[in-house]
């Protein structure tokens, strides 16, 4: 169903050792190890400690000890918190995050990640006063101005978003792959498409940025050359094979089987509607709103595309 799920190819690998197969356990520790070393980190216009990507499971473990035995040092509540909010568990990062504040109180980054935190927990009014509180002493930091604008779409604030994801722009201009996750979050396929004529150059090989490339060309009329997409079974191939109609749509929602799969499927989706039967892609575009996570650049443009008059272009 996956073959880059690694955490798959190393419990398979401790089974076979359990079994005292040590060859063939080597293979699959191999196999994790190789597809650790190639995944995609997060958005790069997120914070820094959400483009990380793994488990972090001895690295908690080892912060365990050291939080038990420098208690009240912030670094190591702030080091566990981080490898917490990378794995996804909001409330233990949370805790971590309240438990060095209340140590050293009024620090931007670590109340900025507290309100990453809290995002993440779904609590997005609490979320919105620690950014605030952050920002008003970091007000020129473009990872904290991203996560403010996430929790203000969350709440349906789409011009406060837009206002500080317009921030978040100027300040990381230079930066093509980020500007370019920015630009998509407002649904602003002119802003997005020369940042991702950019990114491909430093990083042709990205799947993403050639599937962005797709939409915003796509989205804004313009014309391209199907036959040059290229065929990979790994997600979002199948994204880039429905593209270059290759594959069904049908097909392509069989493979589309986490929340954010669906969330990218139904995005690529009402964009291909979108010439033909605008009500459609707007469907697919509500589907996203209703069922998916705020944080996902498919989120945000959809809820960008959804705001516009049903008659409108994309701009």
């Amino acid at each position: 169903m996956d073959p880059t799920f690694d955490e798959a190819w190393e419990g398979w690998g401790e089974s076979l050792d359990a079994l005292g197969e040590r060859a063939l356990a080597l293979e699959k520790y191999e196999m994790a190890r190789r597809l650790r070393a190639g995944l995609r980190p997060g958005a790069p216009d997120r914070h820094f400690v959400l483009r990380q990507r793994g488990h972090f499971t001895a690295e908690i473990l080892a912060y365990d000890a050291v939080v038990r035995s420098l208690a009240k040092n912030t670094l190591p509540y702030l080091a566990r918190g981080n490898a917490y909010l990378v794995t996804g568990q909001a409330e233990q990062a949370l805790a971590d995050y309240e438990r060095a504040l209340r140590l050293k109180p009024a620090v931007p980054e670590i109340t900025a990640l507290k309100g990453e935190a809290l995002a993440m927990l779904g609590r997005y009014a609490d979320a919105l006063q620690a950014f605030d509180t952050a920002l008003a002493a970091r007000p020129n930091d473009a990872e904290i101005l991203g996560g403010r604008a996430i929790v203000r779409i969350a709440l349906g604030l789409i011009e406060e978003a837009d206002a500080d994801w317009q921030r978040q722009l100027r300040l990381l201009d230079g930066k093509p792959s980020a500007c370019a996750c920015v630009a998509l979050r407002m649904a602003a396929y002119d802003v997005a498409l020369p940042q991702l004529e950019q990114a491909l150059v430093k990083e042709p090989g990205d799947p993403y940025w050639l599937l962005y490339r797709l939409a915003a060309r796509r989205r804004l009329g313009e014309s391209f050359d199907a036959t040059n997409i290229p065929a990979s079974d790994v997600w979002p191939g199948p994204l880039l094979a429905l593209h270059a109609g290759r594959m069904s749509s049908a097909e392509m929602l069989k493979l589309a089987n986490t929340d954010s799969r669906r969330a990218e499927a139904a995005f690529q989706l009402g964009i291909l509607a979108f010439a033909q039967d605008p009500k459609a892609a707007r469907s697919h575009w509500q589907e996203i709103v209703d069922r998916s996570r705020p944080s996902l650049i498919e989120y945000a443009a959809a809820r960008h595309e959804l705001a516009r008059p049903q008659s409108s272009k994309a701009s």
